[in-house]
């Protein structure tokens, strides 16, 4: 059978099988399985143990349980209240304080958890009854930490950004430096699309706060301060020689995990059994994911479909530009449907071969494909962050708060055409702090 055809089949018959209902990993085995032994036989079987284990057989994994728990531990404790409230504190006196300090504090929340519900679950508690309480439209409140908190999987350090390097066999340090610049630049998009909302609706009112001592300041510090001391020591550690990523997210996730304890007395041993068993489930299912999509990705390559897709694409005479949107377009709809994490693993076996032979860099391309996978995540019919919302204030429809995310979704998409125009600004920083990468 011509690979390009069976391609397609293997495409449709996936669709068919994850829309079933069955998890992601188990969806990914049960196609690879059925493909390998209608065309290879019962011999291909032989082989299905080693490539499934032998995928996780890398040290740079131990990165993403460690990091999870970093995140968790945050998660479990009010560093996000407290963080939105210090933002609060110290933004009084800036036009449109409160929804900058939402953004900010989903910025930073994001950068220590990694996790975008739990950014939008966190911050969003705090964030939303107060900006409605102000006056603020809901669909600005529910909006704007419904972005905010998909900035979690592009700011380092992101779990997404480690799957694609292991899925792709690259510099997780680049990638985390990649996501830094344009992570900034999504939070500025979002503060400019919400002070601009808010100024429309005409509450001139709703652009200034509270006033706040410079002691009601300061004494809120010592709790956000030691969390963001652990960030700027992470990256520190990582770009500085220091230690590996995996090193480096161990002693973070200790590190962490003594500061809720001694911070924030999380001393209950159910709590810390709460953290580490919740750590433990998200962790084995990223794992399991990652090593189904090392059995799916041999299957494509074993029955030659990877190979003749790109081979099919370097004949293509169009655009190579024609073809990034076409790349974007699939991502965009393959986001509306799966997580980020299985998106990436599903795909990138097949779209890095195409997006080298373009002339493309694969540290850019992470960026855009992370930014593709954050309209997913605001987006129906999955769309988590718009149910988490939803279920922090229930009686904003979801109808309102798809339409107070709609814009930043516009944000997102002007994210990636800046980002075309000027690769440099994934690039810059990567080659900056660790050399050129040619």
């Amino acid at each position: 059978m011509d690979p390009l055809l069976l391609g397609a089949i293997v495409a449709i018959s996936t669709i068919l099988v994850l829309f079933s209902g069955v998890s992601v990993a188990i969806g990914l085995m049960i196609v690879s399985t059925g493909f390998l032994l209608v065309f290879d036989g019962l011999r291909s079987l032989e082989l299905l143990p080693e490539i499934l284990f032998g995928k996780l057989d890398n040290f740079a994994l131990l990165s993403i349980p460690m990091f999870i728990i970093m995140g968790s531990s945050i998660a479990s404790t009010r560093a996000g209240a407290d963080l939105y409230e210090a933002l609060e504190r110290w933004l009084t006196r800036v036009p449109g304080g409160l929804v900058i300090s939402n953004l900010g504090a989903c910025a930073l929340f994001a950068a220590m958890s990694g996790s975008s519900p739990a950014t939008c679950a966190a911050i969003g508690k705090m964030g939303i009854p107060e900006m409605r309480k102000r006056g603020y439209p809901d669909g600005v409140a529910a909006g704007s930490i419904a972005a905010g908190g998909t900035l979690g999987i592009l700011i380092p350090p992101s779990v997404t950004m480690i799957v694609y390097g292991i899925a792709t066999e690259t510099s997780i340090g680049r990638l985390f430096l990649a996501g830094v610049v344009p992570g900034m630049m999504l939070v500025f998009l979002f503060m400019a699309w919400s002070l601009y909302s808010t100024w429309r609706s005409g509450n001139k009112e709703l652009l200034s706060s509270g006033n706040y001592s410079w002691k009601e300041r300061f004494e809120i510090l010592p709790r956000v301060l030691p969390f963001l001391l652990i960030i700027l020591g992470v990256l520190y550690a990582m770009y500085g020689g220091v230690a590996t990523p995996s090193e480096t997210a161990a002693v973070g996730a200790l590190l962490c995990l003594i500061i809720a304890m001694v911070i924030y007395k999380l001393w209950n041993p159910k709590d810390l059994w709460v953290i580490l068993r919740d750590s433990t489930k998200e962790s084995v299912m990223i794992l399991f994911i990652i090593a189904a999509a090392g059995v799916f990705s041999y299957m494509l390559s074993s029955l030659y479909i990877t190979q003749a897709i790109a081979e099919w694409i370097g004949t293509l005479d169009v655009n190579r530009w024609v073809l990034m949107g076409a790349i974007n377009i699939f991502l965009l709809i393959a986001g509306f449907f799966l997580p980020p994490v299985a998106v990436i693993l599903m795909a990138a076996p097949i779209l890095l071969p195409i997006i080298t032979i373009a002339g493309f860099d694969p540290i850019w391309f992470a960026v855009v494909l992370t930014i593709n996978m954050e309209i997913g995540l605001i987006s129906p019919p999955v769309g988590l962050n718009l149910y988490v919302i939803n279920g922090i204030a229930p009686d904003i429809s979801l109808k309102t708060i798809l339409a107070g995310s709609l814009p930043f979704v516009a944000c997102m998409i002007l994210a990636i055409v800046l980002l075309c125009l000027f690769p440099g600004l994934a690039t810059w920083l990567p080659d900056t702090v660790m050399g050129s990468a040619l």
